[in-house]
Formats: C-alpha cells, sequence, structure tokens
C-alpha cells in the first residue's frame, strides 16, 4: 500500500511541482477523484488538488445513496435511470464495504404522486432499466402488509406500498476510498491545496498557481492538460480562466436531519411524498441506531463553503415526517445533527429546482481548460471516463486504451466480493475482539474499512499500547493513526466529519473524543498554540451549525440569527 499520509503532504506538493503532469486535477470530490483514478490507469501522470478536505463539499453531504434514479422517470430520463443502475452495481461490487442494499417503500398514498397502477409499471420499468437482480426486483404489497413492514406509516389515505433496493453509502468514504486507490497506483495527491491562478503560455492552459492553505507554502504545478472538477466551485475556476460563458451552474441546496432511533424507530427506508403539494419527495433511512431525513430543494447563491440549515429548512423536513410517520410527533428537540449540501447543477430556465436534469456536461474552454459540471454519485465512474477519454484523445490521438474502472476494486474493497462481504466482517470482528476491542467497536471498524482493517490491526498490535496514555480508546486511537498515516487527516474536522462521519451519526462521540484526539494531533503534528485554536474553533463551528439553525442562511442574509 502506497503511503497517503497528511505528515508528507509538502512532500506529494513538492514532487507534482518537480515533475510536469500529464494531467492535473482540480477538485478532490467523488467526480474528481474518479477521473485522478482512471487516467493514472490508463497511462497518464496525474495529480490533484483539493481546496478543503476530500469530500467536504457536497461528496460527504448528498443522501448518501448510490441510487438507480428511480425519481429520474418522473422526468422521463430514461438513459439516466439505465445507465446510473448498472453503474450503482459496479460500485457494490468493487467496494461492498462502503456500499449496503436497502430494501425501500414507495407508499401509495390516495392522490400522492404514485398510484397503484403507476408504482407497479413504474418499478417495473425500473428493474429493467437499471438491470436489477432477480432478488432485488420490486414487489408490491397491499396496505396490510405496508403497515406490517414498517409500523410508522400513515395509515390515513394509504392504499399499499411498491418495495424495491437502493443501495446506501458512506459517501465519503467512498471518495476516500477512490482517492486511496488513485494514489496506490501513482496519483500524487493534496487537499488543503487552492488553485490560485492559471498559467497560461501562447493562450493556452498549462499549469496552476497554487497555495498550500495549511502552511502557506505557494508552488506553481504544470500539465498538459488540466481538469475542473471543482463542483460548486467550477464557475469560480471558469471566471479565472475568462471562459464562464454560455450554460452555467445553478446551485440548490439539500438539508438532512439525524434522529436518534429511540424517537424514530425505524425498520425500512421509506421514499415519500411531502405533504405541501410542491412535488418534492423525501427519504427517510435507518442507519446505525439513527434515522436521517431529507432532504430539501432549494435555489441557494450564498456563500458555496458553509451553507447553513435554516428554521424553514428543519421545520419544512420535520412536518413532511411527522405526516408520514403521525404517530412520531417529533419536535425540533430530537434532531441530533445534520448537514447541509450544494447540488452544482447545469442552469436551465425556468424551471424550478427539483425539475433540474442531474445530468452531466463536460465543457473546454479555448485556453483548453476541461471543466465537468452537474451528475450525480451514482455515475461519477462514466463521468470520468467522459473526462478521461476527452483528456487522452487530446494528447494522443484516437488509439488509446479503454476505461477499465469498471473492474477495479477500490481500496478496502479487497473482501472476496460483495458474496463473501458477511464472511470476511464475521471473521475480521473476531480478529478485533481478540486484539482488545468490542464486539460493537470491532464491527464498526471492519465495516467502515474493509479490507484494510488490517492495516488498523497491525497498529494496535504494535503501539496499541500507546492508546491509554494518550487518553483514548483503542478503537479511535486506531482509526486515528491509520487516518494520519493512510488517509491524509490533518484537521479534527477531517477525522470527525469525512473519516469517521460521526459528526453526523454519532455526536456524543464527537463530544468524548475531541478533547484527547486535539492534544494527541497537536503533538503528532507540533501544531502551535494558533493552530491548534484554529482547528478547535473550526469543528466548534461545524458542531453547532449541524445542531443549531439560522432564521435565514447568513451568508445569503447577513443579519441572520442562530436560534
Amino acid at each position: 500500500m502506497t503511503q497517503f499520509s497528511s505528515i508528507n503532504r509538502s512532500k506529494y506538493l513538492e514532487e507534482m511541482e518537480a515533475n510536469s503532469l500529464d494531467l492535473l486535477v482540480i477538485g478532490g470530490g467523488i467526480t474528481g477523484t474518479g477521473i485522478a483514478l482512471d487516467a493514472q490507469v490508463r497511462g497518464l501522470k496525474t495529480g490533484l488538488i483539493e481546496m478543503q478536505d476530500f469530500a467536504a463539499g457536497t461528496s460527504s453531504r448528498s443522501t448518501k445513496l448510490v441510487h438507480g434514479g428511480l425519481r429520474y422517470l418522473k422526468q422521463f430520463e430514461v438513459k439516466l435511470v439505465a445507465e446510473v443502475g448498472k453503474e450503482r452495481a459496479i460500485v457494490y461490487e468493487n467496494a461492498p464495504h462502503v456500499t449496503t442494499p436497502v430494501w425501500m417503500m414507495l407508499p401509495i398514498i390516495e392522490n400522492g404522486t404514485f398510484g397503484k397502477f403507476s408504482t407497479s409499471i413504474g418499478l417495473k420499468v425500473y428493474d429493467y432499466l437499471a438491470g436489477v437482480k432477480k432478488v432485488e426486483r420490486r414487489k408490491m404489497l397491499n396496505k396490510t402488509n405496508s403497515i406490517e413492514r414498517e409500523p410508522l406509516l400513515r395509515e390515513q389515505g394509504l392504499k399499499g406500498s411498491g418495495v424495491y433496493v437502493e443501495y446506501r453509502t458512506d459517501d465519503a468514504r467512498l471518495t476516500l476510498e477512490v482517492m486511496k486507490e488513485a494514489v496506490n497506483r501513482g496519483v500524487l495527491a493534496a487537499n488543503y491545496t487552492k488553485a490560485e491562478e492559471f498559467i497560461y503560455n501562447k493562450g493556452k492552459v498549462i499549469g496552476v498557481h497554487i497555495q498550500d492553505l495549511l502552511t502557506g507554502e505557494k508552488r506553481k504545478i504544470y500539465a498538459k492538460k488540466i481538469v475542473n472538477a471543482a463542483g460548486p466551485w467550477v464557475d469560480t475556476l471558469r471566471e479565472k480562466d475568462k471562459s464562464k460563458k454560455g450554460k452555467y451552474l445553478h446551485l440548490t441546496k439539500g438539508v438532512h436531519l439525524v434522529i436518534d432511533s429511540s424517537r424514530f424507530p425505524l425498520k425500512e427506508a421509506v421514499y415519500f411524498d411531502t405533504p405541501f403539494k410542491d412535488g418534492r419527495m423525501m427519504f427517510a433511512i435507518p442507519r446505525d441506531n439513527k434515522a436521517y431525513v431529507g432532504t430539501t430543494d432549494t435555489n441557494y447563491k450564498g456563500s458555496i463553503s458553509h451553507p447553513r440549515m435554516t428554521v424553514e429548512d428543519r421545520d419544512y423536513i420535520l412536518k413532511a415526517t411527522n405526516y408520514m410517520f403521525p404517530n412520531l410527533n417529533l419536535t425540533t428537540n430530537d434532531v441530533e445533527s445534520s448537514w447541509v449540501g450544494l447540488r452544482p447543477l447545469i442552469h436551465e430556465e425556468g424551471k424550478d429546482p427539483s425539475e433540474i436534469s442531474r445530468k452531466d456536461e463536460i465543457f473546454v474552454s479555448p485556453t483548453g481548460l476541461v471543466t465537468i459540471a452537474g451528475g450525480k454519485l451514482t455515475g461519477y465512474r462514466k463521468m470520468a471516463e467522459g473526462v478521461v477519454n476527452l483528456v487522452l484523445e487530446e494528447l494522443r490521438g484516437k488509439n488509446y486504451p479503454a476505461c477499465t474502472t469498471d473492474r477495479i476494486v477500490l481500496s478496502g474493497g479487497d473482501v472476496g466480493g460483495s458474496n463473501q462481504y458477511p464472511t470476511f466482517v464475521k471473521e475480521q470482528v473476531q480478529k478485533g475482539i481478540n486484539l482488545g476491542l468490542t464486539e460493537e467497536e470491532a464491527t464498526k471498524l471492519v465495516k467502515r474499512y474493509g479490507s484494510n482493517i488490517s492495516a488498523l490491526y497491525e497498529v494496535i498490535k504494535h503501539s496499541g499500547h500507546e492508546a491509554e496514555t494518550a487518553g483514548l480508546s483503542l478503537e479511535v486511537y486506531a482509526s486515528l493513526i491509520y487516518g494520519i498515516e493512510q488517509e491524509m487527516v490533518g484537521t479534527l474536522c477531517d477525522f470527525f466529519i469525512r473519516r469517521t462521519s460521526a459528526l453526523f451519526f454519532d455526536i456524543n462521540w464527537v463530544i468524548k473524543w475531541k478533547e484527547p484526539v486535539t492534544k494527541y494531533m497537536a503533538t503528532i503534528f507540533s501544531w502551535s498554540l494558533e493552530e491548534e485554536q484554529r482547528f478547535r474553533d473550526e469543528l466548534a463551528k461545524h458542531i453547532y451549525d449541524a445542531t443549531v439553525p439560522v432564521e435565514y442562511d447568513e451568508d445569503e442574509h447577513p443579519h441572520a440569527k442562530s436560534v
């Protein structure tokens, strides 16, 4: 395994600066990391820079589904449904540790979006288009069977339901496993590296002035081709390139709420109509003794880097949830955490946010800058294939190697395939227990890290005795050491948000461990008091923003107040 250590970030940047690249990717979300992996595998010397942390934007703040796009049937996006349906099966097979099939229930409510006939036909078409496995094909249930399957469902107006399979994922960890696989194959990558200005020669883009946001160092990186895969920031880079013409991004905001299973004991994932006659549908999904619900879909024009949940967002989701699950009587006090993400869609005049296509598009500027915009998490691999095909054709002509990432097992995914994954988990959990972990801790780690669990067990074997001295449990210690050495953890938020998802799904765990983790990282990285305080403040802000909404998003309304 190639080291991907935050201790060596500067070395990776030095190497990028010293050696001219074939391709430089700007953006470390799922799209950018997918492009980097595909390009490197097909023989292009590739570098990647990310202004924040990997997956810190949209790629850690989605609905966390690698899904077949049933909702796109409503928009007659037949080709999109067919493509993403097949892609999710590939993602599942290549990374079963971060992708879990879950049955999704689609309640049929009187005067709802889907009637009994349209649901049955729609799901059948979906099964066909998405190439769904026989054992995962849709089932139609009557009212009684639906309530037996999910007792919390609203009975009034319920006519029955359709059930079909979706694939739940950890979006940030999926992005990270793609990044790590790319690095294992030779990609040079660094987070907290900002592309400040482009470098040109005879009107063509040949490099980037970059700044290391952790050290302040400035460098120049040169590449034969540069791809802008910056998600919500793609237009910012197009503006730097003076090529933002014609189509442009349309950002919409999506909010999710997390509620403990003691208050929302959801048995089945449910995809349901909101009661507001706005054409919106929501997901309620059980995960790790929690349920999360979302999402909103509203136009957004505020700060890209830190959108906030508003009171209106929170109340909209709670009202919709209480309507579909009327016995819950959820209140604002039941919301443990939340996250807010931005969808970088391509603007379509006169369309509501939910109607805008999720299709991706490639733009090539007169300077040669390649931009990829739009698209979905599920379709990341095909988006990457299209971009790399274009780059290879420009660099090598028509005869270039075909994409093979459909057959590349991602980092952590070497578990013997999806069929062997349950056996793998069972065996590895027992090994963890033998090393001193509880069954719950071992299960959590095995499911999070997949076949990379062996590296964490090595940490426990060789230096686990240091955990107690640092005031850490074995579970936290092994995760942190592995994160620093193999997942470029450089800040508290990297660890508590993107590497563990704990700020979303176990906020009490964050509060319990943030002090000893801070002290340990401060020692490892030799942080100054100012640096330590900056990272403490950053984490505190994220904890606050996940739990406390504002009246209005303060970046859209400067006089917003927290409540």
